[in-house]
């Protein structure tokens, strides 16, 4: 199983932009999608954005067209430019990734995001 390392919360206004990182590192396994779930105080967690390493993209309804989820595969390192934040993107981001074959999944330490004013 990798290490998923995610930086690059914080602080942000309404209207503001944010760029999270997740690197892998520390497995054999090939890693077949890397994204991020997010969870909210009272909420489920929920999906917000995966890539694959052939590079096809899938977005939850309510980031699509502000957020933008990148990958560079020979570092095993995802990227998720969130622009346009408001106060419902508040949340603790959690980087993923799934493994091809029976591999299984693993999951970062979140990182928290706050949009406020």
């Amino acid at each position: 199983q990798a290490k998923l390392v995610g930086s690059g919360g914080g602080l942000v206004q309404p209207g503001g932009s944010l760029t999270l990182s997740c690197s892998a590192s520390g497995s054999s396994l090939r890693i077949w999608t890397m994204g991020w779930y997010r969870q909210a105080p009272g909420k489920q967690r929920e999906l917000v954005a995966k890539i694959s390493d052939g590079g096809s993209t899938n977005y939850a309804d309510s980031v699509k067209g502000r957020f933008t989820i990148s990958r560079d595969n020979a570092k095993n390192t995802a990227y998720l430019q969130m622009r346009s934040l408001n106060p419902e993107d508040t949340a603790v981001y959690y980087c993923n990734c799934d493994y091809y074959g029976a591999g299984g999944e693993d999951w970062g330490q979140g990182t928290q995001v706050t949009v406020s004013a």
